[in-house]
């Protein structure tokens, strides 16, 4: 076997615990022995094991009693039984019981290492399938109404095409989820699909993510880097926030898109690269090109089919599939029981702007079902979002009349107070805070009290 496994061996017969335990570990295992039920289900509660051999005859509790204590108490280790009277009738139960394998003694050492194996084999391999299924589960666009529809079709439509595509729209929409299922959908699905957001990337370290760079080519190049365009080769790249990417820069991406070769940072030669780029952005770039930030050259050679991404205040027909699917996402990781949401509380959600989007909606129901005793009610929604009202006018910013108790009538009128101030100054800090007569920090402490994400703020158009 190539990977150690710990095991609990459990057996009323000291000489069968001592040769087990012996022969594991020469095959370079650990084993912890006991020779009784009760001390296997504490040991087995208090930590993790790769696997659990048990005899099924011993006094006071048996084998099969523990195997039901074990699975009652939700111990996710493997369980194989062994026995020296062993029948038909003990095996049947025991498979039922939920045992993983039943083995007769006397035990020889080949067969009882190659069962342990194959048991750790099949246990690796659950843990990849839920791996995978958590993976696939994270880059699967959700919807259900008009609004996606559309954009689903438009998806279709473009992606076995080798079109740039721009996708826009706001900050925590699914930009990249977008970019993924288009990769997917295309010619290049076999090969690879790699991201780069470039707001997040120094402009002084850019060049050298996305063509890479030579072993001593500046101070710090202790090695050769493959950058994005070589990583992408056959697939797709993502450049996310396209708009944010240093004007010195677009020049050198536009030279990449025009000529599909790139020069790493100290190369004396090209290399050439067969890669589709995408970008997205939550800025107008039309507008970058009007005041000067965007190159109109660059613009006309990403920007060949836009995508326009709805913002979660617009497709409200499907978060109650959001809140589902997200739900099931949660409570997977986290090995917790499904929580439905009543209809008053997917009510409630659609009531609130989401500022933050798809992503702000994920950390909500996270939240929520973190705190939940029983199903999720409106209750428990107003209290993970405080700055909720009874309008959704006044959510997105406006003052109307107000129902509820008084603290959060208050809440709601801060909260339009400050965003109309946002407005009102452009969006800049400084202005806003001086306006309302607050310090910077008081100002941020106030925008967190009522539920504003100044990161998630939509740009201005």
């Amino acid at each position: 076997m190539n990977a150690k496994a710990h095991i609990l061996i459990v057996d009323d017969e000291a000489n069968t615990l001592a040769s087990l335990a012996r022969a594991f570990r020469l095959a370079g295992h650990e084993a912890t022995v006991c020779d009784n039920a009760a001390r296997a289900l504490e040991l087995a509660q208090a930590q993790p094991f790769d696997l659990i051999l048990s005899d099924v005859v011993m006094p006071k509790r048996d084998g099969l009693a523990l195997l039901e204590d074990l699975k009652s108490a939700g111990v996710a280790a493997p369980v194989v039984m062994m026995s020296g009277q062993a029948h038909i009738e003990m095996a049947v139960r025991a498979t039922r019981l939920g045992a993983l394998d039943f083995l007769e003694k006397p035990l020889t050492t080949e067969k009882l290492l190659v069962t342990v194996e194959n048991a750790l084999k099949l246990t690796r391999l659950e843990a990849e399938n839920r791996e995978l299924r958590t993976r696939v589960g994270k880059h699967t666009l959700v919807w259900s109404g008009e609004t996606m529809r559309r954009v689903m079709a438009q998806i279709e439509r473009v992606a076995a095409s080798e079109a740039r595509i721009c996708i826009y729209g706001e900050t925590g929409t699914g930009k990249e989820l977008v970019a993924r299922t288009l990769h997917e959908k295309s010619g290049r699905a076999g090969g690879p699909f790699v991201t780069l957001n470039c707001a997040a990337v120094p402009a002084e370290l850019i060049e050298s993510e996305l063509f890479g760079h030579e072993k001593g080519s500046f101070t710090g190049a202790v090695q050769r880097h493959t950058g994005k365009f070589e990583q992408a080769h056959r697939g797709t790249l993502f450049l996310d926030e396209i708009g944010d990417m240093p004007t010195a820069m677009q020049a050198k991406l536009l030279r990449v898109l025009e000529e599909g070769e790139v020069e790493r940072i100290g190369a004396d030669k090209p290399t050439g690269v067969d890669v589709r780029v995408v970008v997205a952005t939550h800025r107008n770039l039309e507008q970058l090109v009007e005041s000067g930030g965007f190159r109109r050259d660059l613009y006309h050679r990403v920007v060949v089919f836009p995508v326009e991404l709805p913002p979660l205040r617009a497709r409200t027909e499907d978060l109650p599939a959001l809140v589902e699917h997200f739900g099931r996402q949660v409570s997977a990781q986290n090995g917790w029981k499904p929580v439905p949401f009543t209809a008053d509380a997917i009510a409630a959600l659609k009531e609130y702007a989401w500022p933050g989007n798809i992503r702000e909606l994920r950390n909500i129901v996270e939240r929520l079902l973190l705190l939940a005793e029983g199903a999720v009610d409106v209750e428990s929604v107003r209290m993970a979002l405080p700055a909720l009202r009874g309008s959704a006018k006044a959510t997105a910013g406006g003052v109307g009349e107000e129902t509820g108790p008084l603290a959060q009538r208050v809440l709601a009128f801060e909260r339009a107070a400050v965003l109309a101030e946002l407005e009102r100054h452009g969006r800049n800090i400084t202005q806003t805070a001086r306006a309302l007569g607050l310090e910077r920090s008081h100002f941020y402490k106030k925008c967190q009290q009522v539920g504003i994400d100044l990161q998630s703020l939509p740009e201005r158009a």
